[in-house]
């Protein structure tokens, strides 16, 4: 009924029962957050990834879905909808960044989010999807079925957050989006996140 010790937030969390349509999320960084913080894939602790870039500013709040993995699976359906050279996953847990009417005042929580769309971003040539989901139970959000129904500013400050959030004087940058997605591929995205993770806990055993 209970943990004596702290569960590991990519692996000791459950994904949810309801998966793909709800999932649990791991938050990381929240819109308030001066700094980028992200899972110690060793100890699942927080640690500091490194300061926000200048002005960018994460624009909802910002993790995870446990027991997720971004590989050769994602790379093929990144693959399979655009040109680009794409190498591989990310290797990393997929993003996910979840909307809400209400102020969040730091990471390190857990939360039930419903996915509405995403993002296929390319960095480095590698697949890294970024699904939008909406805070479960929130009253303004809530109402948002699919990721072209949100405003045209909020998908705006998504799409300018991650083409800029690496970016650095005189190098070039990093980061490109290849599509977006509604809500139904959205779930293959998280679908195909768990066969990945699933491959890599095979391995491993």
């Amino acid at each position: 009924m209970f943990r004596t010790d702290k569960a590991h937030p990519w692996h000791g969390i459950p994904i949810g029962e309801n998966a793909p349509e709800e999932v649990t999320v791991f938050i990381e960084i929240v819109p308030r957050d001066t700094v980028k913080y992200e899972v110690d894939k060793e100890t699942g602790y927080l640690k500091i990834d490194r300061p926000q870039q200048y002005s960018n500013v994460v624009p909802a709040n910002y993790g995870f879905i446990p027991q997720t993995f971004c590989a050769e699976g994602i790379a093929n359906l990144a693959r399979s909808k655009s040109d680009l050279t794409i190498t591989d996953g990310d290797g990393d847990p997929l993003d996910i960044l979840v909307l809400s009417e209400h102020h969040i005042p730091r990471g390190d929580i857990i939360l039930k989010a419903r996915p509405i769309g995403g993002f296929c971003l390319i960095d480095n040539g590698e697949a890294d999807d970024k699904i939008i989901a909406v805070l479960k139970g929130d009253k303004v959000f809530e109402q948002y079925q699919e990721i072209a129904q949100l405003p045209k500013g909020i998908l705006e400050r998504f799409e300018h957050y991650f083409l800029t959030y690496k970016s650095l004087p005189d190098a070039p940058n990093v980061c490109e989006i290849a599509y977006s997605y509604g809500r139904e591929e959205s779930l293959s995205v998280i679908n195909t996140a768990i066969a990945d993770y699933s491959e890599l806990v095979g391995r491993l055993k």
